[in-house]
């Protein structure tokens, strides 16, 4: 194995850490909104940064998820637009700092972005580890 799988396999479980945190604190009452999209941000994020180690695509430290999907759609087919992405892309940084809460995005339109990109970012791992090259969508 690589060093970029590696890597890729490494993000992709702190990935599904994220999601899995998500869940709990998308459910739970009195948690603000932006608490929880942070991390299902983060999940994609993470899902496709793995994706792009994966891909030997250069990875950038940016938390703007559409920027990171334009990247990707060049080397293999998403399950979402970069427009879709970047409705959670205001949780990684501007709403962080903010105390109201803005539903850019449902949690539970959230919820199936998240486990569409794992799962995504998961097939994309497994072609490129048994040597297809995956452009799974």
């Amino acid at each position: 194995m690589t060093a970029a799988l590696e890597e890729a396999g490494r993000l992709l479980g702190i990935a599904r850490s994220d999601r899995d945190a998500f869940l709990v604190l998308a459910a739970a009452p009195g948690i603000r909104l932006a608490i929880a999209m942070f991390l299902a941000q983060q999940s994609v994020e993470k899902a496709l940064k793995a994706a792009m180690f994966a891909r030997g695509i250069p990875v950038l430290r940016t938390h703007d998820l559409a920027e990171l999907a334009v990247l990707l759609r060049a080397e293999v087919a998403l399950p979402f637009q970069p427009e879709d992405l970047a409705r959670l892309s205001p949780y990684a940084v501007e709403f962080r700092y903010d105390d109201s809460d803005i539903e850019l995005i449902s949690r539970e339109q959230a919820m199936k972005m998240v486990d569409d990109l794992l799962a995504w970012a998961e097939s994309v791992l497994k072609g490129i580890g048994s040597g297809e090259g995956s452009d799974a969508e």
